[in-house]
C-alpha cells in the first residue's frame, strides 16, 4: 500500500469517528432535555390559578367562613342555620337563632325590627342570651321598660357598614354615634376590652353578625 493510500484511509477514519461522537452528543443532549421536561411537568404549579395549601390565598378563603367556639351551637340546617340566616334580613335571621332570643325580645321592645331589617350593609354585634343574663334582672327589666335607653344601647351594637374579619380591628362609629373598638385577629377578637366574639362573620341578607358574650354599653 502506497503512502498516499494510507494517508487517505487515516483521514477517512478520523472523519467517521468525529461524526459518531457528534451524533452521540446530540442524542445525549436530547435525552437530557426530555427528562428535564418530564420532571418539570411532574411538579405541581403554584402560579396564579392554583393555590398551595397554607398559602396566603388559602388563608384569605378562611375569612369567608363563620368562626368561633359558639358556632357549633348554631343549627346545622333550617332557618336558624348559617345557610338559612343568609336568606333573611338580620332581625328575622336572629329570631331563628337559639343563642339570640333575648336580643330579639329587646329589639322588638325597642321597635327596631323594621329598622334593622331594612338597613343595608350593616354589622351587628349580637349579645347572646348568657350576655344579657350577666345583667341583674332588675336592671335588665328597667332597661327593657325604657324605650329610649334600650334603643340607645341596641343601636350601639350596630355599625353602618359590613365589616369582614380583615377589617374588624380598629375603632368604628355606631348608629348610636359613639365609637366601639375591636382588637385582635381571627379567630380571637375582643370588643371594648371586655366582650369576646364567640361566633363571627355570620352572614344575613343585609348584615354581617358577630355574636358576643357581653352586652356593650355606650360611653354617653
Amino acid at each position: 500500500m502506497s503512502t498516499t493510500t494510507r494517508r487517505r484511509n487515516t483521514v477517512a477514519a478520523l472523519l467517521t469517528a468525529t461524526a459518531l461522537a457528534v451524533s452521540l452528543g446530540a442524542c445525549s443532549s436530547s435525552g437530557s432535555g426530555s427528562s428535564a421536561a418530564t420532571k418539570a411537568a411532574a411538579v405541581p404549579s403554584t402560579a396564579s390559578g392554583s393555590t398551595a395549601p397554607g398559602s396566603a390565598a388559602s388563608g384569605t378563603a378562611m375569612d369567608d367562613q363563620p368562626f368561633g367556639s359558639a358556632c357549633t351551637a348554631v343549627p346545622k340546617d333550617g332557618a336558624g342555620s348559617f345557610a338559612g340566616m343568609a336568606k333573611d334580613p338580620v332581625a328575622t335571621a336572629a329570631s331563628n337563632n337559639p343563642l339570640l332570643s333575648t336580643l330579639v325580645t329587646a329589639v322588638k321592645q325597642a321597635g327596631l325590627v323594621d329598622t334593622l331589617n331594612s338597613a343595608q350593609n350593616i354589622t351587628v354585634f349580637a349579645p347572646t342570651n348568657d350576655a344579657f343574663a350577666k345583667i341583674p334582672k332588675a336592671t335588665l327589666d328597667a332597661v327593657l321598660a325604657d324605650k329610649d335607653k334600650l334603643t340607645k344601647i341596641l343601636t350601639y351594637h350596630v355599625v353602618p357598614q359590613r365589616l369582614a374579619p380583615t377589617a374588624l380591628t380598629g375603632a368604628h362609629k355606631t348608629l348610636e354615634t359613639d365609637d366601639l373598638t375591636v382588637t385582635g385577629t381571627t379567630p380571637d377578637f375582643t370588643v371594648n376590652t371586655t366582650a369576646k366574639v364567640l361566633c363571627g362573620n355570620v352572614q344575613t341578607a343585609n348584615a354581617t353578625v358577630y355574636i358576643v358574650d357581653t352586652v356593650l354599653m355606650p360611653a354617653s
